[in-house]
C-alpha cells in the first residue's frame, strides 16, 4: 500500500501532484494545511497537539494516504509510516509563479477575495524559503529528505 509524503515550498506543487496521484492511486489526500489552522480564520495556527492528534487519526484510519504540505514538524510524525516522498523544489521563481496562478482553495479560504488578500504576504513568504530557519525552510525540508531511508524523489 502506499503511504506518500509530499513536501516542499508554497507553491511548489504539492497540492497538484497530490490530487493526481490520489485520484490515480484512488488513495485518500490530507493537506495539512486543512488541520494545521483554525477552520474559517486567516492565519491562526491551531495547537501543535490537536494537530497532530488529527494527523496520527488520520494514519491510523487510512491504510494508504498521501499527505502534504510544508510543515516539518508534522511530516516529521507521518515519515516513520511513509513508504516514499517526495521533496518539491522547483526554485523560487517557479514557486512564485504558481502561486500568482494558484486557483481558488475553496477547502482554506471562504471566497476567491478572502484568498487574494494573502497573495503579497504568500509571495513574500515564498520569497524566504532558503533563509527561514524554521519548520517551513528549506533547510529543514532537505534535512528531513536527506534522513529517510526508504524511497524518496527530489523534484526540481
Amino acid at each position: 500500500m502506499y503511504r506518500i509524503l509530499i513536501f516542499g515550498n508554497s507553491g511548489s506543487g504539492k497540492s497538484t501532484l497530490s490530487h493526481k496521484l490520489g485520484q490515480s492511486l484512488a488513495i485518500p489526500v490530507l493537506d495539512l494545511d486543512t488541520i494545521a489552522w483554525e477552520h474559517n480564520q486567516i492565519a491562526v495556527r491551531r495547537s501543535h497537539e490537536d494537530t497532530a492528534n488529527d494527523l496520527r487519526q488520520f494514519i491510523k484510519n487510512n491504510t494508504g494516504w498521501i499527505i502534504e504540505g510544508c510543515y516539518s514538524t508534522l511530516i516529521e510524525i507521518a515519515i516513520e509510516f511513509a513508504t516514499e516522498i517526495y521533496f518539491l523544489n522547483p526554485g523560487i521563481d517557479r514557486c512564485l509563479e504558481n502561486n500568482r496562478n494558484r486557483p481558488w482553495e475553496s477547502h482554506k479560504f471562504q471566497s476567491p477575495e478572502e484568498q487574494a488578500q494573502t497573495f503579497e504576504f504568500l509571495q513574500n513568504w515564498i520569497q524566504q524559503y532558503e533563509s527561514r530557519d524554521d519548520e517551513f525552510g528549506y533547510s529543514s525540508h532537505w534535512a528531513l529528505f536527506e534522513e529517510f531511508k526508504g524511497k524518496k524523489h527530489e523534484i526540481t
